[in-house]
């Protein structure tokens, strides 16, 4: 279990303040397909709401301490029957938006000078998945795929 100080959930309480819930602990109590929903989020979101339906405010405790050892997370709130949670989002989920992103690619144009004695000059620019770059170094986009007129009578 994560200790915080004082001050750190301070600031993740005003931090969750306009959060809303993205857990919901139902009759069935703490299943272990919730404990599993609950860390995603925390590794997606870092801090959460969870909201316990159930009156009995021990088994609420109870489900708070449970949670926070099970997944290695913070304490932060239990007001009610609202359960704020905190752990540190994962560094994976970083490292996937560094690249250049699915369907596209980079290309590197280089066009020679107008005149013939100067530098080329040299541009790199995103594709996507759809485009080319022509012989003289423009950008075209592939045409829209002809459909049969057969299948459209069809449809």
């Amino acid at each position: 279990m994560i200790k915080l100080t004082p001050v750190e959930r301070a600031a993740l309480r005003a931090e969750a303040h306009g959060l809303n819930p993205v857990v919901m602990i139902g009759a069935d109590g703490l299943t272990e397909a919730v404990l599993k929903e609950i860390s995603s989020s925390l590794d997606a979101h870092g801090l959460i709401k969870v909201r316990v339906f159930g009156d009995d405010r021990e088994e609420r405790i109870a489900i708070y301490e449970r949670i926070c050892e099970e997944l290695d997370a913070a304490p932060v709130q239990h007001i009610g029957k609202l359960l704020v949670l905190y752990r540190p989002k994962k560094e994976a989920a970083k490292e996937r938006s560094t690249k250049a992103g699915k369907g596209l690619r980079e290309v590197t144009i280089v066009k020679p000078s107008p005149s013939g004695t100067k530098k080329p000059s040299v541009t790199k620019v995103l594709l996507k998945g759809n485009e080319r770059v022509t012989q003289g170094g423009n950008i075209k986009r592939a045409k829209a795929r002809q459909s049969s007129t057969k299948k459209t009578a069809l449809k």
